[in-house]
């Protein structure tokens, strides 16, 4: 079964057709791919939650604090999808050259990145051909000319391409639609000691265990973290300068919570690790405390 699509005012990656065309499509999904369309998208971008964390953020881990996982748990579909999505289609129309990233020479994993996120899509995803119809009711087209972009539409996980090049890993390529206080412009092509140079607990022992995290994650076998910290301000997209200074957020007042579920996955054809993020934004309690998990 194929399903055409306008590419002359499509977002890249993203189907688009006559009105008529899409209604077409829709009934189509809905019949053969079983996709729910009452899901609307129309919501405030700057305050796009979920009900809880689906981890337990309370117990400390010794840094990095990393776990294994099964891949079948690796991509993340929970009650935000559709807010979360409708934000990344946005930032990706309007500010695409701040969240997308990709060096020439990192096609290769890109695609292989692709392919991968394709093969391991969660329930309520269903793909076929060179389309996907995503939860939220969405048909995006696959463009391999565009592997990250088009993964930037289908996925609400951030995705960083960290390749090993002179015995280091360096950051090639990513969509990163969510930033937590960092720019992407700024980190591109860095590696991980100039990535992670302004924070303040990266010193040369943690930074060393790190690497050795990123040259040891094997295919097949990947890692998982998470990090933590209170927020005055929910907005999912807040890029910061190295050069400016943090704004003070009290972590016992601050009213909502901000975790990034990070995931290790190393792609076996090309090496490259892929770095994925899954951000958590919710509402803390009137007694500062967490829904529960």
């Amino acid at each position: 079964m194929a399903l055409h699509a306008d590419r002359k005012h499509s977002a890249p990656g993203e189907w688009a057709g006559s009105g008529a065309r899409r209604r077409g499509v829709r009934f189509l999904c809905s019949a053969v791919f079983g996709v729910d369309w009452s899901a609307g998208l129309t919501l405030n971008a700057t305050m796009i939650l979920q009900n809880r964390i689906p981890y337990d953020v309370l117990t400390p881990r010794r840094l990095p604090g990393v776990a294994p996982f099964e891949m079948a748990d690796w991509l993340h579909v929970d009650e935000a999808y559709a807010g979360q999505m409708a934000e990344r289609v946005r930032l990706l129309s309007e500010r695409r050259s701040e969240v997308l990233r990709l060096d020439p020479d990192a096609h290769a994993a890109a695609e292989e990145l692709l392919d991968m996120v394709l093969a391991h899509l969660p329930e309520g995803f269903v793909s076929e051909g060179l389309h996907v119809a995503c939860p939220d009711g969405r048909v995006v087209e696959i463009d391999r000319g565009d592997p990250l972009g088009t993964l930037g539409h289908i996925v609400q996980e951030d995705l960083c391409l960290m390749e090993p090049r002179d015995g280091v890993h360096v950051l090639t390529g990513a969509v990163l639609c969510f930033p937590a206080s960092w720019l992407l412009a700024e980190k591109f092509l860095r590696p991980l000691v100039g990535i992670h140079a302004p924070v303040e607990v990266y010193d040369d022992g943690l930074a060393a265990r790190v690497q050795r995290l990123f040259d040891g994650v094997q295919a097949g076998r990947p890692l998982w973290r998470y990090n933590l910290l209170h927020y005055d301000d929910p907005t999912l997209f807040q890029p910061r300068s190295e050069q400016a200074r943090r704004p003070h957020v009290d972590q016992e007042t601050a009213p909502f919570t901000r975790s990034e579920r990070q995931c290790l996955v190393r792609l076996p054809k090309t090496g490259a690790v892929v770095f994925s993020i899954h951000t958590y934004v919710v509402a803390r309690r009137n007694d500062g405390a967490l829904p529960e998990v």
